[in-house]
């Protein structure tokens, strides 16, 4: 385990929360407007949660997000964390692809192309920091199970509408 400072730590984990909630945040803005509009006029299947329910279980799962690549932040040295966390990174930029697919583009098609790569990188994410962290990788389980519902979900909106 690298040597940091206990501030070190601490600031280092505030950054990955805010990287994680800014991420929720930007794809929030996206969602904001077809939330009201366009979302409501699709098809839905009888398992499409409430809209109550998407934000407490994004923000949740931003935070385990963040602490999971703060885990391996602090486990691993540079080089061996650079990898993992590139992914990690890659698998953030892929959810905000998907909101900005699926709510700003209105693409459904096109979402469920991005989701299915969502899932794919973060079980590689997830594989990837089992090696360095198992609690890491068991902190993206939630999510994981989380995406394959949307995955679902978002496929059968494709299929309905």
């Amino acid at each position: 385990m690298p040597s940091r400072s206990r501030f070190a730590d601490s600031a280092g984990l505030v950054l990955l929360v805010a990287i994680c909630l800014g991420i929720g945040a930007l794809g929030g803005a996206v969602t904001a407007s077809s939330v009201t509009t366009w979302y409501p006029t699709l098809a839905k299947p009888s398992f499409n949660p409430p809209s109550w329910v998407f934000g407490p279980v994004w923000t949740a799962l931003y935070i385990l997000m963040a602490v999971a690549a703060w885990r391996i932040w602090r486990a691993a040295d540079r080089d061996t964390a650079r990898g993992p966390l590139a992914v990690f990174a890659l698998q953030l930029a892929l959810n905000l692809g998907w909101s900005v697919a699926f709510f700003g583009l209105q693409k459904i098609g096109l979402a469920v192309v991005v989701i299915i790569a969502l899932d794919l990188t973060v079980v590689a994410t997830a594989v990837l920091f089992r090696r360095i962290d198992a609690a890491a990788a068991l902190l993206l389980v939630p999510y994981l199970a989380w995406i394959a519902f949307a995955t679902v979900l978002n496929i059968v909106l494709w299929r309905l509408n």
